[in-house]
């Protein structure tokens, strides 16, 4: 069964979802027990969300709810959010509902900002993060493989595909209310990673051209020789600071980056400088006391989301059209092979009836090349039709119904894994 946990910007305060990044890294591993009963995660955390993918062994109509349980009391030991808060903070999606919202999530119809860039990215890297940790599943792997496909669909064929719409330019729209010629600013660039990598492209779509990259764990001189900015080292972090109008941060660190001692102290080295910051990192980057300090103005990831534009809360119906039919195309295949070792099974033992009858007409010397093409060909026609139905019944739900009837007229011996809803492959031959 597949089980998603999803908190988001729809269902918790961003102060909980800060809190539930904190051990996302190690979380995966964690969310499998050595019972065996939870065979793969993958955790997403992003600024505006936290999900957690499961596969689980059992139908899902009988482990759903304690899955569930069970991964809320993990998760809460690690991140010290209480079981009860999280349980009210989260919506949990079985099967077909969990790969429908995930390709939803993928496609940026679930964002803050719906059809942002970001997102499918970072349900990507998620899925890297997973393998490196040993903690992904073949049902895993193909889920979001297929998510992948989904994001690429509405992208290509959408009206959401190309339009720039982000987080970071939602922030940078924000702040130009307060900045009149981007040209003109100095930047101090926080953090390293894809997310930067997006943050300096939409600085630099608003002219921006003097930007100096800082990194919490030492990475900035890499990042800045291929993008072509400045480095600045952790000696160097002052003088940045007091060169630089704009500060955005978006750096995964798990301690505040930023603090409001730090940037008083620059501003007044530097009298009379206004500075402003956004900070786009989660958990936060920067201390929310820097609000306070004269000369400074924040923009939090908070603050970003309730000014969303309420126009981009409603996705165009073909996308949301897309993401359905992906949906129901993925769930009809994943329900094919609840009867895929049964079909197997049934076949094998036709065709070994077939051949059996066939040495017994060479044995008599009744056989030859004409009767045994027309007795192959025939017994392939006589199997189709069955297959096909078999098909149709698994994609209606009904694949235990095949594998008994398989089962009742051709003894077979294949039993339905009620781990995970397929016949058992074991069982046949």
């Amino acid at each position: 069964m597949l089980l998603c946990l999803s908190a988001s910007h729809r269902t918790a305060a961003f102060e909980l979802l800060e809190r539930l990044s904190t051990g996302a890294a190690t979380l995966g591993q964690a969310l499998i027990p050595a019972d065996g009963s939870v065979e793969g995660a993958v955790v997403l955390a992003t600024c505006n969300r936290f999900e957690a993918y499961l596969d689980v062994r059992g139908p899902a109509d009988e482990v759903r709810d304690a899955a569930a349980g069970r991964a809320i009391d993990i998760v809460s030991g690690i991140t010290g959010v209480s079981p009860a808060e999280l349980s009210g903070a989260v919506a949990v999606h079985a099967d077909a509902a969990a790969a429908e919202h995930l390709f939803a999530v993928s496609s940026g119809l679930e964002s803050v900002v719906v059809g942002e860039g970001e997102i499918s990215g970072q349900v990507r890297r998620a899925l890297e993060s997973a393998r490196r940790s040993g903690t992904t599943s073949p049902d895993l792997e193909r889920v979001f493989q297929r998510a992948s496909t989904a994001s690429r669909e509405v992208q290509n064929r959408t009206g959401l595909g190309g339009a720039g719409r982000s987080i970071v330019r939602l922030a940078l729209d924000l702040a130009s209310s307060r900045i009149a010629d981007w040209q003109a600013q100095n930047v101090l660039l926080v953090g390293t990673g894809a997310y930067a990598g997006a943050c300096l492209a939409a600085l630099r779509d608003r002219g921006v051209t003097e930007v100096g990259v800082f990194s919490p764990s030492g990475r900035a001189s890499r990042f800045a020789a291929r993008e072509g900015v400045r480095p600045v080292e952790a000696d160097q972090l002052a003088d940045a600071l007091d060169a630089a109008t704009v500060v955005v941060t978006c750096s995964t660190a798990p301690a505040v980056v930023l603090t409001a001692e730090m940037l008083a102290a620059s501003l007044e080295r530097s009298a009379g400088k206004r500075v402003f910051v956004m900070d786009l990192g989660l958990p936060r980057n920067v201390d929310p006391a820097v609000a306070r300090v004269p000369g400074a103005e924040l923009l939090d990831l908070e603050t970003i989301r309730l000014h969303a534009p309420l126009a981009e809360l409603n996705a165009p119906d073909d996308a949301r059209d897309l993401v359905g039919r992906a949906a129901a195309a993925f769930t009809a295949e994943s329900t094919e092979h609840q009867v895929k070792s049964a079909v197997v099974a049934y076949r094998t033992h036709v065709f070994d009836v077939l051949e059996a009858e066939l040495e017994r007409l060479q044995a008599r010397g009744e056989s030859s090349p004409e009767t045994e093409r027309a007795l192959r060909h025939l017994v392939s026609v006589l199997v189709h039709r069955p297959t096909q139905r078999a098909k149709e019944l698994a994609r209606a739900g009904q694949g235990e119904r095949v594998v008994d009837a398989l089962n009742t007229l051709f003894d077979l011996g294949v039993t339905l894994d009620a781990e995970h809803g397929r016949a058992s492959e074991d069982a046949v031959g």
